[in-house]
């Protein structure tokens, strides 16, 4: 077997049965119960609690818990702009960075809020350290709100009947003090130990095998690389991210990369089935969500290890794969496999150039951002599955003549009404922003390289990419433009807070009624029938928003290519 589909198997499988414990410690971490983390953590939390003014044992109802996160993100945004727009004249700015524009640090503080991190900037030339550093604090508590979000969810059904969903807050701090801080610290290491740096020191001045002398940039990277990923944030301290020998020294340090921004996202689904005592519902969410996965991810390895035919029609060797826009060191295999990865999950690092992959690699990039509900990213992935599974419940209800129940509450309009808007929102946004970047060809004309099919794909692939608050791009496009930064800037806030807000708003209904018991008529949700239910609803419902846009761009880049 080759040793790297062989990585790439055991980095899978390491995930997975590391995420099943993980899980189950989430779940014990949201429910109250007692950890190994407790003597240390408990003092550091009511401190947090104190200076706040938490009383995290106050309960509150899914109105108020959306007040409150909408509120301290707004805080966020506004002190984010005061950093970024005068980085030029505070501290920690050894390399003399100027301070940036308004537009740009409208889009960078608006997508590290909500967990996009769409970067049309470069790190090395656009922010000091402590931009920087404020950016690595909104990948924690973007990734906290998003897994906070969840919670509630998990315990509007863990209840059998409630008007209150917990405290926000407690839940947001324990997301980060408990799980996301713990992770990214053991991750850091391994990749100082691998060569990642870890200083606040300026710029290196170095001379290359050749004897040219060049100007290293460094920075306190290995801390903002882990948790750029254990959040499932992607945002890259460097310009071309993990494709950046600094950012990603190693296979070793690719594979660790590469768990850790699955490992969180699958270790939620299991922690929903621990936290409602409902395993096998758990276990149908993740089957369903890896069947998806694979689905996605087998081709693009294989395409991107059979290589460019136009490339190999120049005579060259084509033996390694399609290594345009790759890393020598990592490989086409694990770079393909990568691919799926960071846009299955909305991670949105990358370790090659995604506009460099094959024309259906591309599409398959896509699609995992424009289904958004196979892992996705942390907290907000399992917010969208359950969009999808409302969806299912009510449709399969109709089917067989019942009023559709989901773990005994009964599915009516308003929650059919909220699901709806939630599941054609996402489509919308990223369908009528590439309609207007199209037809406004004075604003977008000059930023593409490539004014063919692939112009379309680079256009697509930045909306959808917002839109899924994923922040990878096809970097052919210019995009740190008035135009690209204000319009995606508010597709990144329509399409972060209203899919966290609708399925709470669900959840909290639901809570509200009174509890069914399963009977005979009861449709089971658990089982692998009702998986691909889900499965179909997910994959109709992607196909008659997406295809016809991509036969236009990446299906025809295809045709013209073989």
């Amino acid at each position: 077997m080759n040793t790297e589909i062989l990585g790439i198997i055991v980095m899978f499988t390491l995930s997975i049965l590391l995420a099943i414990p993980l899980g189950k410690y989430i779940a014990k971490v949201y429910a109250g119960e007692k950890t190994l983390l407790d003597p240390v953590l408990n003092p550091i939390e009511r401190i947090f609690f104190k200076i706040g003014g938490i009383k995290p044992q106050s309960e509150m109802n899914w109105k108020e818990q959306m007040v409150a996160l909408v509120t301290i993100n707004l805080i966020w945004f506004l002190l984010g702009m005061l950093i970024l727009m005068t980085q030029g004249s505070l501290p920690l700015n050894p390399d003399r960075n100027p301070d940036m524009p308004a537009d740009l640090a409208f889009n960078t503080v608006i997508s590290f809020v909500v967990n996009c991190n769409l970067q049309h900037y470069s790190g090395e030339s656009g922010l000091s350290y402590l931009g920087q550093y404020w950016l690595m604090f909104l990948q924690f508590v973007s990734a906290g709100t998003g897994m906070a979000a969840a919670v509630l969810v998990f315990k509007a059904f863990k209840d059998k009947s409630a008007t209150t969903l917990g405290n926000f807050y407690s839940y947001f701090v324990k997301s980060c003090t408990r799980i996301l801080l713990p992770i990214s610290f053991i991750v850091a290491i391994i990749l100082t130990f691998q060569g990642t740096p870890m200083t606040f020191e300026g710029k290196d001045a170095i001379t290359t095998l050749q004897g040219d002398s060049v100007e290293v940039s460094r920075g306190p990277v290995a801390a903002f690389v882990a948790i750029k990923h254990v959040g499932t944030n992607g945002g890259g301290f460097f310009g071309v991210n993990s494709a950046h020998p600094l950012e990603n020294p190693s296979y070793l340090s690719n594979m660790v990369e590469m768990i850790a921004q699955l490992i969180v996202p699958m270790a939620m689904v299991f922690a929903f089935g621990y936290f409602i005592n409902r395993k096998k519902l758990s276990w149908m969410i993740f089957g369903v969500m890896t069947i998806g996965f694979l689905i996605l991810a087998l081709p693009n390895v294989n395409m991107e290890m059979k290589g460019n035919p136009a490339i190999a029609a120049m005579g060259i060797d084509n033996s390694l794969g399609a290594m345009e826009g790759k890393e020598i060191r990592l490989g086409a295999p694990a770079s393909g496999f990568w691919s799926i990865v960071t846009t299955v999950i909305s991670t949105g690092s990358v370790n090659s150039m995604h506009d460099s992959s094959m024309p259906l690699s591309g599409m398959n990039e896509l699609l995992a951002m424009m289904v958004n509900a196979f892992y996705g990213g942390v907290g907000a992935g399992i917010l969208n599955f359950f969009i999808f599974i409302i969806l299912a419940v009510f449709i399969s209800g109709l089917m067989v003549g019942r009023t559709p129940e989901f773990l005994g509450k009964k599915v009516e309009a308003r929650e059919m009404k909220i699901a709806m808007i939630i599941a054609l929102l996402h489509p919308f946004l990223i369908l009528v922003g590439t309609a207007l970047a199209a037809a406004s060809p004075q604003h977008t004309m000059a930023s593409l390289n490539n004014p063919g099919f692939h112009g379309l794909s680079e256009m697509l692939y930045e909306f959808t990419s917002s839109s899924a608050n994923n922040g990878s791009g096809f970097e052919g496009l210019g995009d740190n433009t008035f135009w690209w930064n204000i319009s995606t800037g508010f597709v990144l806030i329509l399409s972060r807070f209203l899919p966290i807000i609708g399925p709470v708003a669900i959840a909290g209904l639901l809570a509200e009624k009174k509890f069914i018991p399963a009977g005979d008529g009861t449709l089971k949700t658990d089982t692998a029938t009702f998986g691909l239910m889900v499965f179909a609803v997910i994959a109709i419902v992607a196909a008659l928003a997406f295809f016809p846009v991509l036969v236009l761009g990446p299906i025809a880049e295809y045709f013209s290519l073989y």
